[in-house]
């Protein structure tokens, strides 16, 4: 099959039953579309067969199981991870997988940023404490996860560079609050981090590119920086050799994962709380296209091809 038909059939997955105990059922307002669901599509992160892509979105309660206390049938929620199925009109849940959604927050907003949002305070929090101290790069600063790792991390007070393919994106970049901008694909990445911080190096980069980006990462932290391998958009991430971190270079490869990450209840709530309280303040990317949920292929290639800038969501 071709991508196409092979999207058209996971969307025509069958609606879900009624909710069993501890689980609810919502009815989604919006959805939202990441490279998680790219990922799992083309098989890079396997699922079982027939599966329904998608893992994030917001809606309405329509319904309750048994055990179910902290939600009622109209409430607000949205939700990130696992498992997976958003790609649907209505869906089931784990109770505990909601959260319940304040009424001045937009369910295409957080549908579109739960994701992303839980990813970033996972790198700024988990994988390095990122604050006023910390100088930080991130690839691909123009993106989704890229303008909402900028705009965090300057709400931190940290020092931010991105990289951008375009002078367009350049300016969505800077737009985003980041201080200085590596501008095009053939640019000498490594070259431009040693001449503007005087040959120290990055304390910490945020790698979302793979392929033969992540070598060019790994030479712009300093000695006992970070590196955090988040994605392979631009190709396959390499083996990497050890010598390629340490010991002359001292680095630590972090490889971190939001479904791990959420997979921890507490550790669940905490992140999605602080995503929804940055919201109201301008954080997270705005949505920047619309999709029937039919034409959920036409994200993808949009998606892909990175032609899109900001936040992408479905709309059943």
């Amino acid at each position: 099959m071709d991508k196409k038909v092979q999207i058209a059939a996971v969307v025509s997955a069958d609606e879900p039953s009624a909710p069993g105990p501890g689980e609810v059922r919502v009815r989604h307002e919006a959805i939202g579309v990441s490279f998680i669901d790219i990922y799992h599509r083309t098989g890079l992160y396997p699922l079982p067969l027939p599966a329904t892509l998608g893992v994030e979105g917001a809606g309405v309660v329509e319904a309750v199981g048994p055990d179910v206390s902290r939600l009622s049938p109209g409430d607000r929620v949205a939700y990130a991870g696992a498992p997976v199925g958003a790609y649907a009109s209505t869906r089931l849940l784990p109770e505990w997988r909601a959260i319940a959604l304040p009424d001045n927050i937009s369910a295409e907003m957080t549908a579109s940023s739960m994701l992303r949002g839980i990813t970033a305070h996972m790198l700024l929090t988990r994988t390095y404490p990122v604050d006023a101290r910390t100088t930080i790069l991130v690839h691909a600063a123009a993106g989704g996860m890229g303008g909402l790792l900028v705009r965090w991390a300057k709400q931190l007070g940290a020092h931010v560079i991105g990289t951008a393919g375009s002078p367009d994106k350049a300016a969505l970049a800077r737009a985003a609050g980041a201080d200085h901008v590596i501008v095009g694909r053939a640019a000498d990445i490594v070259a431009e981090i040693a001449a503007y911080t005087g040959g120290r190096g990055v304390d910490v980069v945020y790698d979302g590119v793979g392929g033969d980006m992540l070598a060019k990462s790994l030479a712009c932290a300093r000695p006992f920086g970070v590196v955090a391998s988040i994605g392979q958009a631009g190709g396959p991430i390499p083996p990497i050799n050890v010598d390629d971190i340490g010991p002359r270079r001292a680095l630590t490869l972090a490889r971190p994962s939001f479904m791990a990450y959420s997979a921890d209840r507490q550790t669940y709530r905490a992140a999605a709380e602080a995503v929804l309280a940055l919201m109201p303040l301008g954080v997270v990317s705005p949505v920047s296209r619309r999709y029937a949920l039919e034409n959920v292929a036409d994200a993808h290639t949009d998606l892909e091809s990175g032609r899109s800038t900001g936040s992408l969501v479905l709309i059943p």
